[in-house]
């Protein structure tokens, strides 16, 4: 009966010029450790234009933890797809072949290609084919049309599969895909002694590509090692740093004090309008700069403590708008509250959440100099069950998007005055409250988005 079945594999029994070859697919298939190109080196391999073995060839890839063939690459007999030849001397053991850029390149964009990797097979399916091959580890035969046969998988049905070989590559007995061959134009049977060639062929091909995927491996670990290095050392870089900030900040905060202090003083014995008053006006004013500025830096540069408490965001958000109410008055900006009725509390520690709002509201209203509108929304996520999102929105234009990415960077600022450690210490204010911070542009202007996770309501005394 026409179908698929399982071919009984005798011991290969090659001829030379096989033998000579499986040698040169070895030594080709042992030049290259990128995945990539070994994929293609080992499809062409079987489709060569100069000598093809089958007219097309398929590879699809096993992924354990999914338990899916993912299709990678489909390559057919064609002249711009073949093979080239390097190797010293004049013995055939001592040559391999070798792919060029150019034709990886067509073959990955090729319509077949592209028809293949829009294939994942789950190897849960029970069609026999896929018993044969991936749970059994044996070469599979299907012998007759693929529109006609239960037995074949529908996924290379719908490749317009005819008669095909469907054969495991291993890697000592660990499956780590599956090639499919062909003769689509001919459809010329697929003889036993070459399923037994391309048994052999397989097994060195699954050792190839199991190889590659652990050097991958191996090469992100080293990576993520080095990276993770590199981290360390710039933190610890940038401790001693804050280290030598902190105690700079702390040796210049008090001659400030002291040259604003006399600077006042100074002020109160000067008449009005008098260029010596102006100067006094512009030290004291620049020493208070200078004050702000430095407990900025010593604020960033020490690490927080954290005094844990149930805190109601609801105040928290209110607390901050009122504290902020004068600049409101002065810039006439309409406050917008859309805050949910029900109680949204948050375990943290409130005088930093305040700050952190604080911030995020003088941000917004110092974005919109000449009057605007602040809405500040608070409501719980309907995504993400237990997060409480507070978004504060102004009018005042927007952030150009080339800086959006730097506003949480220390020491960045847009702003004439700025310290540019607002956002950077917001930013770690709510990280150490195990919530996220982001910037982006509405329609008219900033909108920045806290999430925070929510905790129990304190219990009634």
């Amino acid at each position: 009966m026409a179908g698929s079945r399982t071919p009984h594999m005798q011991a290969p029994e090659l001829s030379i010029e096989e033998l000579t070859l499986l040698y040169q697919l070895s030594n080709t298939l042992l030049s290259t450790i990128r995945l990539n190109k070994l994929t293609h080196l080992i499809l062409t391999a079987l489709t060569n234009h100069a000598n093809p073995l089958f007219e097309r060839a398929m590879l699809f890839l096993y992924n354990d933890k999914t338990g899916t063939l993912q299709g990678m690459l489909g390559v057919t007999t064609d002249p711009d797809n073949g093979l080239f030849q390097i190797g010293n001397g004049d013995s055939p053991l001592a040559r391999r072949w070798d792919i060029l850029g150019s034709v990886i390149d067509k073959q990955r964009t090729s319509p077949l290609s592209q028809r293949v990797r829009h294939i994942r097979i789950s190897t849960e399916d029970r069609c026999p084919l896929i018993k044969r091959v991936v749970i059994d580890r044996q070469a599979a035969i299907v012998e007759q049309d693929a529109d006609s046969s239960p037995t074949i998988c529908q996924s290379l049905n719908e490749l317009g599969a005819t008669a095909y070989v469907a054969i495991p590559l291993l890697s000592e007995d660990k499956l780590t895909g599956v090639v499919v061959v062909d003769n689509p134009n001919s459809r010329r049977p697929i003889q036993s002694a070459r399923i037994n060639f391309l048994t052999l062929f397989a097994r060195q091909a699954g050792m190839a590509i199991e190889n590659s995927m652990i050097y991958n491996r191996m090469e992100d670990a080293h990576f993520n090692l080095r990276d993770a290095k590199e981290r360390l050392m710039h933190g610890e870089r940038l401790a001693a740093i804050g280290e030598m900030a902190a105690n700079l900040v702390h040796e210049l905060k008090h001659p400030l004090v002291t040259i604003g202090g006399f600077a006042g003083r100074l002020v109160k014995t000067l008449p009005e309008g008098t260029r010596e008053r102006q100067y006094a006006e512009t030290i004291i004013d620049e020493s208070v700069h200078l004050e702000n500025m430095l407990s900025d830096i010593l604020a960033f540069s020490r690490k927080p403590t954290i005094c844990y408490s149930i805190c109601d965001m609801a105040e928290i958000i209110n607390s901050s708008l009122e504290s902020s109410a004068p600049l409101h008055d002065e810039h006439a900006i309409r406050v917008i509250r859309n805050i949910d009725d029900a109680p949204a509390y948050v375990l943290g520690d409130a005088y930093q959440l305040k700050q952190a709002f604080l911030n995020l509201v003088i941000n917004a209203t110092e974005a919109m100099p000449n009057g605007g509108t602040l809405e500040i929304t608070a409501y719980r996520s309907p995504v993400k069950e237990g997060m409480l999102i507070v978004s504060i929105e102004d009018t005042g234009g927007g952030i150009p998007l080339e800086m959006q990415s730097k506003l949480f960077s220390p020491f960045f600022t847009t702003k004439h005055r700025g310290t540019g450690l607002g956002l950077p210490i917001v930013n770690r204010i709510i990280q150490n409250h195990n919530g996220t911070i982001t910037a982006t542009n509405s329609s008219h202007g900033a909108v920045f988005t806290v999430s925070l996770p929510l905790t129990e309501p304190p219990q009634q005394q």
